[in-house]
């Protein structure tokens, strides 16, 4: 059953420009509670992937557990749409089997075959569009390829093996002390030691892809990051399209993380309130009391945090979070990515794609066919080229247009950079960040245990970091209250 959440955008020619769209998302009833006097064994701030694997995970294990949402709708950055049965993707979109956690959980909840592949060059004109200074050159997709992957390994080249020295382990939380001077690069720094290397078209695309990765500015963007992305993704371009861009839900991301909510609400454990942002946590040493921003109040014995970084000052703690985690909130990430989906009637552009590293929308590309036949159409700006697409409709469509020529018939966004519970799509640091402050981003604050994506080990940002940190943090609150009890009846002895 889909219900409109007052988050994301829709603009049609008939109706013009919409605020709110449907998702199988949304929760109702927005809360199961009537009271808030019982103390629950841990409460949880937030409904994403990180959340919702923690609740899932305590309430099977028999805790009881109360989650606070501030939105309408479960999954956070990662979420779908569903319009004229189609779903449009409003965060983060795809998933690999080789990303270990996410894989875990499609294979526990049977929906290996529920995935698709985005780009399909095997309909269509088979076109890749690159602008260098003004001029378009239309390519096939292979060549796109053969120039990506020149000017990639030229980027990562910094060890003669294209990184593989340097960060041999992209899933260890110690960082490899060789790589660590890397982090004080930015992009902009790294593409001024190779620039006489690149070509034209090698650096406008090398521009656009990391531009892509990042949402930010290459004077900005940390190098070291970058890096990491590249080795997760097995050292290749090949691996960055597998893993990045290529497979992703028929069904649309909510169609996943239903299936951790509805597994939680099954074992009678999960206590829960939507529209409720929360604006302090205090700890007395026993218990964890959040006060929502109503006023009303709700006890625990222990916290799970996955409030995301950009928002994470918003909440006043007491005690007061260290000062790493304070310094940390306060610089915050980077990622001001504008994400905009395009249906069009254009089916010819369903193997179609651009790079235009001048336009505000610098990364266009086929990514399906909608119920009636038409190319859906997904675009991406970055912060050096920011775009809000619901404050000027007609200039975003003759953004889209400037790309190539197409006819369309809706536009549908999520404006992440203008609300108010993320402050910015998924993570992406500047310079000398992940290296100082992730293990900081990680340790517990008293009864207060911290998860989320923006500072996972792995697939850091990614729906399997968060999986990954929602695994994590359920898992210590379990040892802590287990561990707790235990003193308590031993000192019953």
């Amino acid at each position: 059953m889909t219900s409109n959440s007052t988050d994301g955008f829709e603009w049609t020619k008939e109706e013009g420009l919409r605020k709110g769209v449907p998702t199988i998302g949304k929760i109702k009833p927005a809360t199961n509670i009537s009271s808030t006097n019982h103390v629950f064994d841990v409460v949880i701030v937030g409904a994403g992937y990180a959340a919702l694997t923690a609740a899932r995970d305590c309430t099977v294990s028999g805790l009881k557990v109360l989650l606070l949402e501030a939105r309408d709708r479960i999954g956070g950055r990662s979420w779908s749409s569903n319009i004229g049965g189609y779903p449009f993707e409003m965060g983060g979109t795809w998933v690999n089997w080789g990303q270990p956690h996410v894989w875990r959980e499609i294979s526990r909840y049977n929906m290996r075959k529920e995935l698709e592949i985005s780009q399909d060059y095997s309909h269509g004109i088979n076109q890749f569009s690159v602008n260098v200074a003004g001029k378009t050159s239309d390519m096939n997709h292979d060549e796109e390829d053969a120039i990506m992957e020149s000017a990639l390994k030229k980027f990562v080249n910094i060890d003669g093996q294209y990184g593989r020295l340097i960060m041999p382990y992209p899933h260890d939380e110690i960082h490899n002390p060789a790589a660590l001077p890397f982090d004080k690069l930015t992009a902009a720094d790294r593409l001024a030691q190779i620039g006489d290397t690149l070509s034209a078209q090698e650096y406008v695309c090398l521009k656009g892809f990391i531009l892509l990765c990042s949402g930010a500015t290459l004077d900005t963007m940390s190098f070291y990051e970058f890096l990491h992305w590249w080795a997760l993704c097995g050292y290749t371009y090949g691996g960055c399209i597998e893993y990045l861009i290529k497979y992703k839900f028929r069904g649309g991301q909510s169609s996943f993380a239903i299936n951790f909510w509805n597994e939680a609400i099954s074992t009678n454990n999960l206590s829960y309130t939507f529209n409720c942002p929360i604006t302090t946590v205090e700890d007395d040493g026993n218990k964890v009391v959040v006060t929502s921003d109503d006023g009303r109040q709700f006890k625990a014995a222990r916290m799970i945090c996955t409030i995301p970084l950009n928002v994470l000052n918003t909440v006043r703690f007491s005690p007061p979070l260290s000062i790493g985690k304070q310094r940390a909130a306060n610089i915050g990430h980077l990622n001001q990515c504008t994400k905009v989906h395009a249906e069009v009637s254009n089916r010819d552009l369903r193997s179609w794609s651009a790079i235009d590293a001048s336009s505000k929308l610098l990364y266009a590309l086929g990514d399906g066919t909608t119920p009636s036949g038409n190319t859906h159409i997904v675009a991406f700006g970055a912060n050096e080229t920011h775009l809000e697409p619901e404050k000027d409709i007609a200039a975003t469509t003759q953004v889209l247009k400037d790309l190539v020529d197409m006819d369309i018939e809706r536009l549908v966004f999520h404006n992440w950079s203008d609300d108010k519970y993320a402050k910015g799509a998924w993570f992406f640091p500047g310079k000398e960040f992940v290296t100082v402050f992730s293990e900081e981003l990680r340790a517990r604050h008293g009864n207060v245990f911290f998860a989320s994506s923006d500072w996972a080990v792995g697939w850091r940002s990614f729906i399997d970091g968060a999986i990954e940190e929602g695994t994590r943090g359920a898992l210590d609150v379990m040892k802590d209250l287990s561990n707790s009890r235990s003193r308590r009846d031993l000192t019953k002895l």
